[in-house]
């Protein structure tokens, strides 16, 4: 049976009775506060591999919360990143779309935010040179401009994230692995930007793979996105747990 969860101060408290703690890193981005969500493998590791965690456009939400939870019980150091900072956080989809909107157009801040982030799961005790990124969504987005810009990473993995790029830009070589887990279905990246995203992934000479899973549509892996897909986003049990599956064997492909 899945777990049920709350999550609420930094806990997340499941249906088995069982308390998990994240810890709360206050960090800054010059005099911006930003909070992100720490947790350290439930058994330690030599390695110390880490998941820095990019969630949606709403920023840490559940979803994420539950992600970093599997990942330490999976031997991993885990961190959320605070991407928007204290008094920017959405109440309601407007606002979040105007958030992720400034950071798509302004990629420099979005980078730097993550490049923080990053900072902070390695001083959390993961090794920086064993560290692959994951973000859902928005957050699937900013893992394909934390490999454009190269960042120290083993990997990335997007989930149903947006492909995009200012076609103006100059495409640098992407020496990371690159994993994109995508709906097939999904009306919010039109093939065009499916298109010029292989192309780009070509030209750059990325070692990259796109999987698509059939009948999902954007945010199949988020509960609470519900499960009508004409309107866009929801729910696929079965997407879920074949792009978590996916995920975990190219974990184990490219962390020591």
């Amino acid at each position: 049976m899945k777990n049920i969860f709350f999550a609420f101060l930094g806990f997340i408290v499941f249906s088995n009775g069982s308390l998990a703690q994240l810890k709360t890193v206050q960090y800054t981005d010059g005099t911006q506060k930003l909070n992100g969500l720490s947790i350290a493998p439930k058994k330690g590791s030599k390695t110390k591999p880490g998941i820095l965690i990019l969630p949606a456009w709403k920023g840490i939400d559940n979803h994420s919360k539950e992600s970093a939870q599997k990942l330490s019980k999976m031997g991993y150091y885990a961190f959320i990143a605070d991407i928007y900072g204290e008094g920017n956080y959405p109440t309601n989809t407007q606002e979040a779309g105007k958030q992720a909107g400034f950071y798509k157009s302004n990629v420099a801040d979005y980078q730097r935010r993550i490049q923080l982030a990053l900072e902070q799961l390695v001083k959390a005790g993961a090794y920086p040179n064993n560290i692959v990124m994951i973000g859902y969504c928005f957050g699937g987005t900013g893992v394909l401009e934390a490999a454009r810009t190269g960042m120290e990473l083993q990997g990335v993995v997007s989930f149903h994230g947006g492909l995009g790029r200012d076609a103006s830009r100059v495409n640098n070589p992407i020496k990371t692995r690159v994993l994109v887990l995508h709906g097939a279905d999904d009306p919010y990246v039109p093939l065009t930007e499916i298109t010029a995203f292989q192309q780009e992934m070509r030209d750059t000479k990325a070692d990259w793979e796109m999987i698509y899973y059939a009948d999902a549509v954007h945010a199949f892996t988020e509960p609470e996105a519900g499960n009508d897909n004409s309107k866009g986003a929801a729910y696929n049990e079965k997407a879920a747990r074949r792009s978590w599956e996916r995920m975990n064997t190219f974990l184990k492909e490219v962390l020591k």
